[in-house]
């Protein structure tokens, strides 16, 4: 019944066309974590990421293979641009006054520069989309780090401090649910008829220490994974569900991980995608769909992680694969979030409203709680109960 109640649910877009006031909100912030646009840009984009850990230059330069692979150009920026201009003509299209500004965590266009630009145009209350779908501390709460940090910088300038909102996890909006839906079906589409049946689904999302993951999300939720693998468990099964009732088929699936960093005694969420791909073909399975729902675009991890280094590992043991889609700058993802907008203004206004959330968690809180996706070393972290603004 997933598929159909994902037709159900995604037929809701536009189901807030009453609500168009955005009010308290007076912009919107797109916050990333950027990425270099050319080779001068690799180390510094690197140090930025790594800052306080005295990694050297040299293991830097090491790291950023992967970028020099491509030119010194992550994918990110790019589509965060287009993200931006499609968010932009949602809302002209719906007739939503509302300004897009655009910052990143780790490169240009800089978070605090951005909000400086934003409070300089006289906005004082800002709603944020972090382009991570799911909680986890990297996911949510460094981003909530940034934003106090840089709301710090502003008020030592002598600046006006803004509020800013967090807008919820997305993770199981149809509007972001429904493109993957059809990713995988594209994918599956393009094997060749021979394997396409037996094709296994390996939904791929980014390995973090098993140690984060278990304190991922509120406390309630912590331990064996924590929000961060349950959530991306759900939409697995939403997915895999919308695409047995489109196909008839009941493809077997498994929730796989990618780009692991780190020292290799630390226990990180396993298993690795290449790893899995070789356990798939050593029992027999003809063919592979990797569906990267952990990722909001096809950024570098997608673009080496799957596309080069897994894809060539499948070439080197024979076994068929294709990679599906993400969600990028698809106009259902804009409009889903137009309505996490509105669906946060309504209940800042004091209006009652219907969160539109598939699966069996449910909506995400609106506000982070205390000990939500808690760091070893303790930092102010804005929107939250705990904020200090």
């Amino acid at each position: 019944m997933a598929g159909a109640a994902l037709s159900e649910a995604g037929g809701r877009i536009g189901y807030m066309s009453d609500l168009r006031d955005p009010a308290p909100y007076d912009a919107l912030l797109l916050l990333s974590f950027g990425g270099p646009e050319g080779p001068d840009d690799v180390v510094p984009f690197l140090a930025n990421v790594t800052r306080g850990r005295g990694i050297p230059e040299e293991r830097l330069k090491e790291v950023g293979k992967h970028y020099f692979l491509f030119g010194g150009v992550s994918p990110i920026n790019a589509q965060n641009r287009a993200l931006l201009e499609a968010l932009r003509e949602d809302f002209a299209d719906h007739g939503l006054e509302l300004p897009v500004y655009w910052g990143n965590r780790n490169w240009a266009p800089y978070l605090t520069d951005t909000l400086r630009e934003m409070v300089t145009d006289g906005h004082r209350r800002i709603a944020v989309l972090a382009t991570s779908a799911y909680a986890s501390y990297s996911g949510c709460r460094q981003y909530r780090e940034n934003l106090a940090e840089s709301l710090s910088a502003l008020e030592a300038e002598g600046l006006p401090v803004p509020r800013v909102d967090k807008l919820r996890h997305y993770f199981n909006h149809p509007g972001f649910i429904r493109p993957m839906v059809d990713g995988v079906l594209a994918s599956l589409a393009d094997l060749p008829e021979d394997v396409r049946a037996g094709a296994h689904l390996a939904f791929t999302t980014h390995s973090i220490p098993t140690a984060s993951a278990d304190t991922s999300g509120p406390a309630e939720t912590h331990g064996d994974g924590g929000s961060y693998v349950a959530e991306h468990l759900d939409v697995a099964r939403l997915v895999t569900d919308a695409v047995r009732e489109e196909t008839g088929i009941d493809h077997p699936w498994q929730l796989v991980y990618q780009s692991r960093s780190g020292a290799p005694h630390i226990p990180w969420l396993e298993p690795d995608i290449c790893d899995h791909l070789e356990a798939l073909h050593g029992d027999g399975v003809p063919a592979v769909v990797m569906a990267p729902i952990g990722f909001v675009s096809d950024h570098m991890e997608v673009l080496y992680d799957l596309d080069t280094e897994a894809t060539a590992k499948a070439a080197e043991i024979g076994l068929p694969v294709r990679r599906s889609a993400t969600v990028g700058a698809d106009p259902r993802f804009a409009a889903a979030v137009r309505e996490l907008l509105l669906e946060r203004a309504a209940a800042e206004q004091g209006r009652p409203v219907t969160p539109c959330a598939l699966g069996t968690l449910g909506a995400s809180h609106d506000l982070c709680p205390v000990g939500c996706c808690p760091a070893r070393a303790l930092k102010p972290a804005a929107a939250g109960a705990d904020s200090p603004f």
